[in-house]
């Protein structure tokens, strides 16, 4: 009887034990990061009365009498659900998602302490600290590198009040563009300008930049005209110019009577016309026959190219190739039979017009004076065509004729005089058709906006429509050493196309004066070039850095790197049928400036938002992780303490090996579900009450065990 009071008891105690968990529970219903715990019931000894017997002969066998001796409370469970996370409006507040713990620390890192709580603030000395001032431990930005290593031990994380950032010189500039390779572009430039002679035998004089400096570029294959429409110049495509008509007029006089004419033209492709007549009597007068010679070879004008008229007064022939008209011939060789026609020399010496034939050849193109011309770039064209018009009578006796390229990209013809070889212009400019050879009209059309008539001496200027470039451009600012902003400016050039190896573009880096990039004036300037391959891909770019000195005040030779992409890829600068484009430019500097602000992101990196701007990881909150989080001791103020049983922690950075990500402005809230609980605490009133009566019980048992005896 005394063991029931004693298991009673034993009852009491246990229900009282679980009451007091069950009570803590609903007590911190409210408690940030707090996890409920639970009671964990076994039974005590129990008392054999007789032993368990096995079967023996034609017996059974028999169970152990046992009884028990009561109930106790051997352990408690921490449970460590996720509780709700409830946003807030507090930068600082930090919840997590997931496994891990906060560590903090009251002994600047000697030893740690372990919280889900995540209502952190920064104290009067920059210290991100709990509300029992527990400093939150992590890695701070190494003001060497710039960055936050995770790698390294945890310890404070203090960010100074007034925080400010020293200016970062700019070190990298990263650009990715597409240069149009496409036969229309939108943007284009007039061609450089190219200045006039004296012209040399071969157009060695070449294209100069704004600046008067030359460049090697100005290939007219790959220019466009005003409307942005790609020349794209094959081979032998050109143009005849003429800067005055050639003529031809023999010694022989035109014969009276039965004279004929036969006379043959070989034309430009090497095939041959023969004119003839016949009607040639005695009573004729020469100039009867001279007006049948005449219009005989007029009547071929449209293959030969060539116009006759009579000289009435010398009684000859004269012979005009005036190189209008692109059908007919240009460079005309005359063969003459006697008979009377004054044209009765055989003669190696023509009515021959001079032909410019595109050809790309970057080691330069021929300019002999009096034979077909080869150009390249504008340079070769410019200085073949002056060099021509200056001795177009071939004595070897210059004129003054001038020829260049304007600031509009334009042929520019004047005839000034001042020379007694000079002539009156009367340019004449028709396309190349032949065999083999198409005519290139948008060439022709710009050039052909040159045929006028340039007397000696009189002031007239002639002009070809305008020649351009595919161009484009990027801006970005970059600072020196003293934060100061200084607007970096690449502009790229087409000058060439190979059809096996892609295209080229000349490529301008300037920066404002008094800042200098290069050590060769003008020194705010400095050049290079970019080149494609055939798909569109980056092939090559120089130079690959500028080394960029403000002169004013800040460190000299500051480097700053180049990308435009990796070789043989497409993930910077590409050169594609698509309009000329940047579509991202970037660069590493930045100004000083105040903290004016923190955030923390989801790896609990706590990012500094600073009045220049710009923006940068200050420190990451560390976390750690544990084998047995029920192995952990509360300690009260919503901290846990490492024990024999939790494992040692392991501590990394939030959302990697298992541990949680960190939400910011938010805080996760207790785990205890008040709707169990409740139900919890009739089970164990329930409990305490039916123990109790077993006392009450076994006391009225031994109350009649005790009147027995009366």
């Amino acid at each position: 009887m005394l063991r029931s009071l004693s298991a009673g008891i034993s009852g009491l105690q246990s229900h009282q034990t679980a009451m007091d968990v069950e009570s803590n529970n609903i007590a911190n219903v409210n408690t940030i990061g707090f996890k409920y715990s639970r009671a964990n019931f076994s039974d005590l000894l129990s008392q054999t009365k007789s032993v368990a017997t096995a079967p023996q002969g034609q017996l059974g066998g028999k169970n152990a009498v046992q009884v028990g001796l009561g109930v106790q409370v051997n352990s408690t469970t921490k449970i460590f659900s996720q509780g709700a996370v409830k946003n807030t409006d507090k930068n600082t507040d930090v919840a997590i998602q997931g496994d891990g713990f906060y560590v903090v620390s009251p002994d600047n890192g000697t030893t740690y302490k372990y919280t889900r709580d995540g209502d952190f603030k920064f104290d009067a000395n920059g210290n991100f600290v709990d509300n029992n001032g527990l400093i939150v431990q992590g890695w701070t930005r190494d003001s060497g590198t710039g960055k936050v290593d995770s790698t390294g031990t945890i310890s404070d994380i203090k960010i100074a009040p007034g925080l400010t950032t020293p200016a970062q010189p700019s070190s990298a500039v990263v650009l990715k563009a597409n240069l149009n390779s496409g036969p229309i572009v939108k943007n284009f430039s007039p061609a450089y300008e190219v200045p006039s002679g004296p012209a040399p035998t071969l157009p060695t004089l070449p294209a100069v930049d704004k600046n008067g400096n030359p460049i090697a570029s100005g290939n007219l294959g790959v220019m466009f005209n005003g409307a942005g429409e790609a020349f794209s110049l094959q081979k032998n495509q050109g143009v005849w110019v003429a800067f005055q008509s050639s003529t031809k007029t023999d010694g022989a006089a035109v014969s009276a009577g039965a004279a004929e004419l036969n006379v043959t033209f070989t034309l430009d492709d090497g095939s041959t016309k023969q004119i003839t007549t016949t009607g040639g009597v005695a009573a004729n007068t020469a100039q009867q026959n001279a007006a049948r010679f005449v219009s005989a070879i007029n009547a071929q004008v449209s293959t030969t190219g060539v116009t006759a008229t009579y000289d009435a007064v010398a009684n000859k022939i004269n012979l005009i190739n005036t190189n209008s008209a692109s059908g007919a011939s240009h460079n005309i060789r005359l063969t003459a039979v006697a008979g009377g026609s004054g044209l009765t020399t055989t003669s190696t010496k023509g009515l021959e017009e001079t032909a410019y034939r595109y050809r790309y050849d970057p080691t330069g193109s021929t300019a002999v004076v009096g034979a077909d011309k080869t150009f390249t770039t504008m340079a070769d064209l410019r200085a073949a065509m002056e060099n021509q018009a200056q001795d177009n009578n071939a004595d070897g006796i210059k004129g003054n004729v001038k020829i260049k390229v304007n600031s509009s990209g334009k042929f520019e013809v004047s005839n000034p005089g001042g020379s007694a070889q000079d002539y009156d212009l009367n340019i004449q400019v028709t396309s190349i058709v032949e065999s083999g050879t198409t005519e290139n009209p948008r060439f022709t059309q710009n050039m052909t906006a040159l045929n006028s008539v340039l007397p000696v001496a009189s002031g007239g200027k002639a002009f070809s429509q305008s020649f351009n470039a595919a161009t484009s451009s990027s801006s970005i600012d970059v600072f020196d050493s003293l934060g100061s902003k200084h607007t970096l400016r690449m502009e790229f050039r087409k000058v060439s196309l190979d059809a096996n190896t892609g295209s080229k573009w000349d490529m301008t880096i300037t920066a404002p004066s008094p800042a200098t990039i290069d050590t060769v004036a003008p020194t705010n300037e400095k050049f290079g070039s970019v080149k494609f391959n055939n798909d569109g891909s980056l092939a090559t770019y120089n130079p690959p850095n500028v080394s960029f000195t403000g002169n004013n005040g800040s460190a000299p030779n500051q480097q700053i790197n180049l990308s435009f992409g990796a070789a043989n890829s497409f993930d910077g600068m590409t050169s594609f049928d698509s309009v000329s484009t940047t579509s991202g430019i970037s660069q590493d500097g930045f100004t000083g400036g105040d903290l004016v602000g923190i955030r923390i992101d989801q790896t609990g990196t706590l990012i500094g938002s600073f009045s220049n701007g710009h923006s940068f990881g200050l420190a990451q909150i560390g976390m750690a992780k544990f084998t047995n989080n029920e192995g952990l001791a509360s300690e009260g103020g919503n901290v846990f303490s490492q024990t024999a049983n939790s494992g040692d922690p392991i501590i990394g950075t939030a959302a990697t090996a298992g541990r949680g990500f960190i939400q910011s402005s938010a805080l996760e809230t207790s785990n205890v579900d008040l709707s169990r609980a409740l139900t919890q605490l009739i089970i164990i009133q329930r409990g305490f009450q039916a123990n109790a009566k077993t006392i009450t019980t076994s006391d009225q048992l031994l109350q009649t065990l005790i009147q027995l005896k009366r």
